[in-house]
């Protein structure tokens, strides 16, 4: 599998630009990383009860 580069990565972000508009991509970028959060929380097994006290630690 080849390596994504910063040229390659450029070209997407200004592709979804394009095809998004400037005002729609902050919102698609915020709901895409929280479904990775999501789903990455999914797959190692983290519950709400562990955000929870992970919030709590960094407000101490």
């Amino acid at each position: 599998m080849p390596n994504i580069g910063p040229m390659e990565l450029i070209i997407v972000l200004a592709i979804a630009l394009i095809v998004l508009g400037p005002k729609k991509l902050p919102e698609v970028g915020k709901s895409v990383g929280k479904g990775m959060r999501e789903f990455k929380e999914a797959v190692s097994g983290g519950s709400d009860d562990d955000r929870e006290e992970r919030a709590a630690l960094k407000s101490e």
